[in-house]
């Protein structure tokens, strides 16, 4: 049976959540990969167990995260009933709805019919009373803003959710959302948006924009599906996303321009002492406006390889300005 780790507090560091009460890891595990019907369970049983055993109490999820869709939710549920049941009140649990969930007209966007429907599904799946973090996960362009922002002032009135968040939203679209819901009297937690090395869109007003309105941030794909890594140096390994039928990353996105400066990138971590994959991380706790970064991992030795961030999050001018010259 399983027993947390009695010091499990006291490595990880914790960041407030933009200007609200809620204090996140900076370090959340993403359920996004690896936790579906095609995967192992009892690997990724030991996975979130490593995880709480190292202090990360946040753990995301989507409606449509497996494969197939909600099977992570649902294997993410037998977990906690097994082995978290006591542990509720330690866990921030996050889910999503805005992607292709179900046939027909109500089953992805914005709609307050499918988010609240998807929210109880969610519910149901993962066997939970409510969630912590409840996401609009993507902008629905024929839904008005003021419908979606309303069905997660009503997940949260409901009890169903703690707070709410959106992810993948532009940084105009943002500001408008935090208003609506900052009017409706449920501010807006958090925003999730695609971050790393090799896709800073967020730089260009987003986290200016989070930091004005005291929204938080956590990056998700911080080493860009694995490129940040050193697995494709030496090209594509047979277990990797890139060769993976149903993986997010496609072999034709590793081209040799990425190849040099991943290299070169792997050359900088190597002097600093750290993992490519580790440097890339942290380089995105730099900025404290970045409240966690989303890890995912397919064993208990690719979280521990992140858990090693840790040791060393800190970048000296030089550091940063070469690591500029590479990406640019």
């Amino acid at each position: 049976m399983y027993q947390p780790d009695n010091k499990r507090y006291e490595e990880m560091e914790y960041r407030r959540c933009g200007k609200s009460g809620l204090k996140l890891p900076v370090l959340s595990l993403g359920l996004w990969h690896n936790f579906g019907d095609v995967d192992v369970f009892s690997n990724f049983q030991k996975i979130i167990w490593k995880a709480f055993d190292s202090g990360i109490t946040h753990f995301d999820l989507a409606n449509n995260y497996g494969p197939p869709p909600g099977s992570a939710e649902k294997n993410f549920g037998l977990i906690l009933k097994s082995d978290f049941q006591n542990y509720r009140d330690e866990l921030i649990i996050s889910t999503k709805a805005g992607y292709d969930m179900w046939p027909g007209p109500y089953g992805e966007w914005g709609s307050r019919k499918y988010l609240l429907s998807s929210l109880d599904q969610s519910l149901r799946r993962m066997q939970l009373d409510y969630v912590d973090i409840f996401y609009s996960h993507r902008p629905d362009p024929d839904t008005p803003l003021e419908e979606t922002m309303g069905a997660l002032d009503q997940a949260v009135r409901s009890g169903k959710a703690l707070y709410a968040g959106i992810s993948n939203y532009p940084a105009e679209l943002t500001a408008l959302a935090s208003k609506i819901l900052k009017d409706l009297g449920t501010p807006c937690l958090i925003h999730q948006p695609k971050y790393s090395m090799f896709e800073r869109w967020v730089e260009k007003g987003l986290l200016e924009v989070l930091e004005t309105t005291g929204m938080g941030c956590i990056a998700f794909s911080p080493l860009a599906q694995g490129l940040l890594s050193n697995k494709y140096l030496g090209g594509i390994p047979d277990n990797s996303r890139a060769a993976k039928a149903h993986g997010a990353l496609k072999s034709t996105q590793i081209t040799p321009e990425i190849l040099t400066k991943i290299t070169a990138l792997n050359v900088l971590a190597e002097k600093r002492g750290q993992s490519l994959a580790q440097m890339a991380i942290a380089w995105l706790l730099r900025d404290n406006r970045v409240t966690s970064v989303l890890v995912g991992a397919s064993s208990v030795t690719q979280l521990e390889d992140s858990l090693q961030t840790l040791k060393k999050t800190d970048f000296n001018q030089d550091e940063l300005k070469r690591i500029e010259q590479i990406l640019t």
